[in-house]
């Protein structure tokens, strides 16, 4: 016979306490570990070629402003045929455009591999624009239209070539951006076509300079062709970056709380000032040729 208290025990009267196990501790999430953790995410969702035209370009960048060090403890002129100031240009100039294409031609309508294949083909072609003039720098001799000697023939036409592959290169981007309506958000279609726009004055700006400078060497006026590209300097340098600077904009208004109507007028209002500046600069050039 059980005993009472032992069936008292088995009927559920009295049961020993359950033994129970302490919850587990979660550490909490360091400051920042998230962020830290998204931000390596969207990294690995870029495209390698996106990243090496990223790579390529900051490379190119941080090469200007060592070369403005560089002018800081040389000296010598600023402007001229021969100076500091072209590595310095170039270099900014080359890096931030191969940047902000990299991600303003995101926004195009296009095939994957064809964008990849142009930004590829434009990064290699930044390179050796970059590094002829670089390389002419630090040998003070002048980068374009130098034909003294055979080795700077080949780099002043190779820059020349580099040149024209860029405008071809540009104007297939710009062709995209017009044939159909960039994506993105209110006022992004619009300063994606009017900085393609803006910058094909760049290059047309950029392809007579050297034109005219090819024409005064071949003739004999080599220290006239060094200086003819003044009056275009201000039209190409104006117009060049409104491919980056306009879609900049249209993507920080979308981070506002403005209304699309209100930040469609703000970018109406930009395009309108910048193309006023290239007309400016146009009209300038067309006084002083």
């Amino acid at each position: 016979m059980d005993h009472p208290e032992s069936l008292a025990e088995h009927r559920g009267g009295t049961h020993p306490p359950a033994l129970t196990t302490p919850p587990a501790t979660v550490p909490a999430p360091r400051p920042g570990h998230r962020e830290g953790r998204g931000a390596r995410a969207a990294w690995r969702a870029v495209r390698p070629s996106e990243r090496l035209c990223h790579g390529t370009g900051a490379v190119l960048t941080l090469s200007g402003l060592a070369h403005l060090v560089v002018f800081a403890v040389d000296g010598g002129p600023w402007d001229g045929p021969v100076s500091w100031r072209k590595p310095v240009t170039f270099g900014l100039s080359f890096g931030l455009t191969l940047i902000a294409l990299t991600w303003v031609t995101s926004y195009l309508r296009v095939g994957a591999r064809l964008r990849t294949a142009l930004l590829v083909v434009f990064a290699a072609d930044c390179v050796v624009e970059v590094g002829g003039i670089t390389l002419q720098a630090w040998r003070r001799v002048p980068s374009h239209l130098n034909m003294e000697t055979a080795f700077d023939t080949a780099v002043s036409m190779t820059l020349a070539v580099g040149g024209g592959v860029l405008v071809v290169l540009l104007t297939v981007f710009a062709v995209a951006s017009f044939r159909n309506r960039p994506a993105g958000p209110t006022g992004m279609p619009l300063a994606v076509r009017s900085g393609f726009a803006i910058l094909l004055v760049a290059l047309l700006s950029g392809a007579a300079m050297i034109a005219r400078g090819v024409v005064l060497t071949r003739t004999g006026h080599q220290e006239a062709a060094y200086h003819s590209t003044a009056p275009l300097k201000p039209l190409h340098g104006v117009s060049l970056h409104a491919v980056l600077v306009l879609p900049a904009l249209a993507g920080l208004l979308s981070r506002t709380s403005w209304s699309g109507r209100t930040r469609l007028r703000i970018m109406y209002a930009a395009v309108g000032c910048w193309s006023a500046a290239v007309l400016g600069a146009a009209a300038w050039a067309v006084l002083t040729w």
